[in-house]
């Protein structure tokens, strides 16, 4: 049976343990959207190395990169991984600004949040996870980012089914936290810190701030 997720009460732990993380780690809105396109099915580290590339070669702005032929922006962003679909992925969200919007991220960023939220889907290689961290890093919108740690946390505490859709663990913490933007962008950095430092794919228990909440599986 599954639990109560005490959301507030667990924020406040991580809150206390780790302190502010200051995330998303990117200069400009645009950077964000990048940086959580390449982000998919990779470590960190190797999407800031793609960035760095990007930001050398002067094309971290909607119109230079989308000015730029693919093999070349693919040739860029190799660190990344899978360098031609994410060089696909990257022109599909240029096109959309540029197309439909004059290229100014101020005009996407007038749509009605879940108009925009829709606009993100349906543009290629942009799936759920994605498009909530541009509504929330980017847009600044109250949209809650769940990825695999914050699956992997809430699975192993018993306050989420393993078949739970990705809408439905967002409105775990939707239904009990205010709607609040810094918040809800802090809480998702605070899941990160923990599954990177404890709630690991082979765990480390020890010192955990959540150690006082019983898992159900290791």
């Amino acid at each position: 049976m599954r639990r109560r997720f005490p959301a507030r009460e667990v924020f406040r732990a991580l809150e206390r343990a780790f302190g502010p993380q200051h995330w998303w780690p990117a200069r400009t809105p645009f950077e964000v959207m990048v940086g959580a396109v390449l982000t998919q099915n990779t470590a960190w580290a190797n999407v800031e190395r793609a960035i760095r590339a990007l930001r050398a070669a002067g094309r971290l702005s909607v119109r230079r990169l989308h000015e730029l032929p693919l093999d070349q922006l693919a040739a860029l962003i190799r660190p990344a991984g899978y360098p031609n679909v994410k060089a696909r992925r990257l022109r599909a969200l240029t096109s959309l600004i540029v197309d439909r919007y004059g290229g100014r991220l101020d005009r996407l960023f007038r749509e009605p949040t879940r108009r925009l939220r829709r606009i993100l889907l349906a543009t290629y290689g942009i799936g759920p996870e994605t498009a909530d961290s541009i509504l929330l890093y980017a847009a600044g919108r109250p949209v809650f980012v769940v990825d695999a740690y914050t699956r992997r946390i809430l699975e192993r505490h018993g306050w989420a089914d393993p078949d739970m859709s990705y809408d439905a663990m967002a409105q775990l913490f939707v239904r009990r936290l205010p709607r609040d933007t810094r918040m809800w962008n802090e809480y998702h950095a605070l899941l990160v810190a923990l599954a990177k430092r404890h709630c690991r794919a082979r765990p480390k228990c020890e010192g955990c701030p959540l150690a006082g909440w019983p898992t159900i599986r290791r």
